[in-house]
């Protein structure tokens, strides 16, 4: 029996469009699983492979997740759901998120749209014993000075992987979650583009290099599998070893 073969399941990638995201859904398509994604673009011929977008074989949507009653109103492409990957986010830099119209609507889009998203499919999870998982952020964990919306959204992602856990046990769905260090996609080139900033994260990760969306999606498989069958509640830090010091 292989654990990891995804086979007859379907998967729901929210953000799954690119970047890590991405990187997680074409690891569930390589595995068997039929798998869907949203986005916010109108079409998949919108993305950019420059922008690690890779939606071959995939099911494209596009739903703005920022918008609770677009999600609630969203049809969906599949009368089952095995496993729901919340991977949506965005960040706003330049202290922008010092502002509260910017502050709220990264808050939305990172932590309200996983709510939203989570209350649309419950009820399909619930009849698949399927599981949810939850991208937050190494950022829960530690202070980002210049982006307040982005670590309180991850950090209230972190506390709301916890809770769900527990809550929607009891309906047959495992709830668990991935907490990425840095990695890099379309939001991180403020660090990646630039060599001097680049090269001082380098030096504060014990592996010596960025992470990748297939390290993370290697996460998200084994946490939809039934290898991590008594596993609840719980977020995996996969951060190349950054928060050790």
């Amino acid at each position: 029996m292989n654990e990891l073969d995804f086979s007859g399941k379907t998967v729901l990638v929210v953000g799954g469009s690119s970047g890590i995201g991405n990187g997680i859904a074409q690891a569930f398509r390589a595995r068997g699983a039929e798998v869907h994604v949203w986005g916010t673009r109108s079409r998949a011929a919108d993305y950019d492979a420059a922008d690690g977008s890779d939606l071959a074989g995939l099911h494209y949507a596009r739903v703005d997740v920022g918008n609770a009653a677009e999600v609630a109103a969203a049809p969906a492409a599949f009368d089952r759901l095995d496993v729901l990957v919340c991977a949506q986010g965005t960040v706003r830099y330049r202290r922008e998120e010092f502002q509260v119209e910017a502050f709220r609507e990264v808050v939305n889009v990172n932590l309200v749209s996983l709510m939203a998203c989570g209350d649309r499919f419950h009820g399909m999870l619930a009849r698949a014993g399927g599981t949810m998982i939850i991208v937050s952020s190494a950022a829960a964990f530690h202070s980002t000075v210049g982006t307040p919306a982005y670590n309180a959204s991850k950090t209230g992602a972190f506390g709301l992987t916890r809770t769900l856990g527990e809550a929607w046990a009891r309906d047959g769905i495992r709830v668990n979650g991935i907490a990425p260090g840095l990695v890099a996609t379309k939001l991180t080139r403020v660090t990646t583009d630039h060599p001097d900033r680049l090269e001082s994260a380098l030096r504060k990760i014990p592996l010596g290099r960025l992470g990748t969306p297939a390290d993370m999606a290697g996460a998200a498989l084994f946490l939809a599998s039934p290898l991590a069958a008594y596993m609840l509640g719980q977020t995996l830090l996969v951060d190349g070893g950054l928060l050790l010091a």
